[in-house]
């Protein structure tokens, strides 16, 4: 490829920043590079467009739920129609170059991830330059297991901004908050360890003998959970694999989405005089499962509170083993969907028309659902105010 016709890298910058919101911007590729890229520009509202034949599993759950659009194919010229932005991060560099030079051909500015220094647009974080050393030299690996909080990336601890300030290497779930991954600083390694819901996931057995070995490296990992890893999180099961082969491990407690999304819609999952208990439910499988540990009769009996997380697909059943072990088909429900974000939705139904109402609505994971009286004390000018950018 000739680079004639692009920017001299020793050229001065004019530094400026971009109002991408309600734009297109195309992204061509599916990796981790792909996935920090695509982060932050969700975060800033742009229409993104990735093109990439696959995409790690984090890519694809935003494509699912409709984040962001993909082109299952690679780069084709004349991609870029339309565009006001693109990224070229396929880790190859001759792939990236095709992208570069036809954005310039454009007149689109165009961020190559794997060589920022030929690029038309530079990232906030570019890559280091390889020269420079690693900054793992003469460090103890260890892990450090993050709870990155409901969605909202400012509701993650001080002590887990700190962890991730620190890392050479974030292992990441897909309900991560998105901007904490486009923060991180240079050269920090992405592993994408997303669990679908009956699509692709990487077992845990290979989470935890990443984590195990890149401590062992003698690299600072970061396992950086949606919620707190030991709400629903498996985090106990990383825990005894780093300890079982002697890794320095420590956890960094998150705040929960099952009280957090329903505090932030206005719900509160206890309330004087109305409620002195609530539980928390992992709607994974359904009533009746054999894989199911819930004691269905037993939750229907209680009075208070009932908290249904990972449970959008099993809401039809499960409202009907609420109503079936004695819940009254009218208890109110709120449904909130992409909770402490600028995404945010609110649904109140009732326990029978809870099923009707999800699929009415097209409601898609994540969300958390909140069964009781609870639900009928909800502020509704609480939690709907869009969450400002980081």
């Amino acid at each position: 490829m000739s680079t004639a016709s692009l920017p001299r890298p020793s050229a001065p910058l004019h530094p400026v920043g971009l109002r991408l919101s309600g734009r297109r911007v195309v992204l061509v590729g599916g990796g981790p590079a792909a996935y920090r890229a695509t982060a932050g520009l969700l975060e800033s509202g742009a229409m993104v467009t990735v093109i990439s034949p696959a995409v790690i599993p984090a890519l694809a759950a935003l494509a699912h739920s409709g984040a962001l659009s993909w082109i299952r194919r690679p780069y084709a010229l004349g991609d870029l129609e339309g565009a006001w932005y693109a990224v070229a991060a396929t880790e190859d560099r001759a792939a990236d170059e095709v992208v570069a030079e036809d954005a310039e051909r454009c007149r689109v500015f165009c961020t190559s991830a794997d060589d920022p220094g030929t690029s038309s647009a530079l990232p906030a974080n570019p890559p280091p330059d390889p020269a420079d050393p690693a900054p793992r030299d003469g460090r103890t690996g260890r892990v450090v297991l993050v709870g990155g909080g409901p969605g909202d990336p400012g509701l993650i601890t001080l002590r887990g901004q700190q962890a991730l300030a620190r890392a050479d290497v974030v292992v990441v779930d897909h309900l991560a908050p998105r901007s904490l991954v486009a923060g991180l600083r240079p050269g920090v390694e992405i592993v994408d360890a997303s669990k679908l819901p009956r699509g692709r996931a990487m077992p845990q057995e290979e989470i935890n003998s990443l984590l195990v070995s890149h401590a062992r490296a003698g690299r600072q990992v970061v396992r950086l959970k949606g919620g707190d890893p030991f709400v629903f999180g498996r985090g106990m099961e990383e825990v005894v694999a780093c300890a079982a082969a002697d890794v320095p491990v420590e956890v960094v407690p998150g705040v929960t989405s099952a009280v957090a999304v329903p505090g932030i819609a206005g719900i509160p999952v206890t309330h004087r005089g109305l409620t002195h208990e609530f539980v928390v439910v992992s709607g994974h499988v359904p009533p009746g499962d054999p894989q199911s540990l819930v004691d269905w009769s037993a939750i229907g009996r209680l009075r208070g509170t009932v908290v249904v997380l990972m449970g959008v697909e099993t809401a039809p059943a499960i409202a009907a083993a609420l109503i079936r072990h004695g819940r009254q088909p009218d208890t109110p429900v709120a449904v909130v969907t992409e909770g402490t974000t600028g995404r945010q939705r609110t649904i109140r139904t009732t326990l029978a028309a809870l099923g009707d109402r999800i699929r009415e609505e097209d409601l898609r994971p994540p969300a958390v659902w909140v069964v009781g009286e609870v639900v009928r004390l909800a502020a509704p000018t609480v939690g709907q105010v869009p969450v400002p950018p980081s």
